[in-house]
């Protein structure tokens, strides 16, 4: 079946983008390095074959060269900007197989909702890629509310991409293995997404719509005994965080192709808010679609999953 994946990383292959998309990956050897870079940055016949060969139509870029960790919101806007405009032209040049989400500075959160805006309405960006927190400060805090109201008012999702925690965890001391992909960045941006919702952005914000990729960072497993705990410290007078969750959050399938947790979250969440992906070039394109080519689910859920939730969802 013929498949839109959402979260296809990519970066402009200019030093500044590369040493930024670095900062993400202290614990990849070099030669893990080498060999991923220029399948980050080719947009080119490479990629476009193998997405042939995984039945992939489109592939939904985001830029990897994260602006989050920038002290200084002059530089992270204009390598913001940078990154955008090159993703768009990277689109125009072959719509037929590529969409892209936004880099957003948001040191400054009027910047930041400035760009996003420009990336909308003026390069036909799908939405916003948000790689954690911005310097230590999580996306329920005050500071960020003119770029919620932004992304609202434009209707475009925000994907909320792992990163690792400001300060790392003493639990991780001694044990490099954790850190990264294998469970530090889930841990973070579970908590990351459970602060926006128990500090109240979807209330705020009832019609934006946020995006988490490798099947909800286990938060659809976990969603009974998170209304059971908010019940007790607010008494039932808010709205449930599984119902928050069912409501303004959709996943994807990046990273994570296994049958039981694709299962856990049709049943937590419905058919109707996941989607597939990849993780590209940091997982296989061939064995993520034949993954859920071959899952136990109805046709009709696998034409969701595949492509027709995207498409509803980013307006594609």
């Amino acid at each position: 079946m013929k498949k839109i994946a959402l979260e296809e990383h990519f970066v402009l292959n200019k030093p500044e983008h590369i040493d930024r998309w670095l900062t993400m990956i202290p614990n990849i050897p070099a030669a893990g390095r080498e060999k991923i870079l220029p399948l980050l940055s080719d947009t080119g016949d490479r990629r476009l074959e193998a997405m042939s060969k995984a039945n992939i139509d489109m592939a939904v870029l985001s830029n990897v060269g994260t602006v989050q960790g920038i002290l200084d919101p002059t530089p992270a806007l204009r390598l913001s900007r940078e990154g955008n405009d090159a993703l768009a032209a990277v689109v125009q040049n072959n719509p037929t197989h590529f969409a892209g989400l936004a880099t957003v500075p948001l040191q400054t959160s009027d910047a930041g909702a400035a760009e996003l805006e420009r990336a909308v309405t003026q390069l036909g960006m799908k939405g916003a890629m948000i790689i954690g927190h911005t310097n230590g400060l999580y996306l329920d805090d005050e500071h960020f509310i003119p770029f919620w109201e932004r992304a609202e008012a434009l209707q475009v999702p925000v994907y909320l991409h792992a990163a690792d925690a400001l300060i790392s965890p003493a639990s991780y001391a001694g044990r490099p293995e954790l850190v990264g992909a294998t469970w530090s960045w889930t841990a973070e941006t579970a908590a990351h997404t459970l602060r926006i919702i128990f500090g109240g952005v979807f209330k705020r914000f009832p019609n934006t719509k946020l995006l988490l990729g490798h099947m909800g960072e286990t938060l659809p497993y976990l969603l009974w005994r998170l209304d059971q705990r908010s019940n007790a410290f607010q008494g039932g007078d808010n709205a449930k965080p599984s119902e928050l969750f069912r409501k303004n959050i959709a996943i994807t399938t990046a990273g994570v192709f296994s049958d039981d947790p694709l299962m856990c979250a049709i049943n937590a969440l419905g058919e109707d808010s996941i989607m597939f992906s990849v993780d590209h070039p940091f997982e296989n394109m061939e064995q993520a679609s034949s993954w859920l080519d071959q899952a136990p689910i109805s046709e009709s859920t696998r034409a969701k999953i595949s492509r027709d939730n995207a498409i509803r969802l980013l307006k594609l």
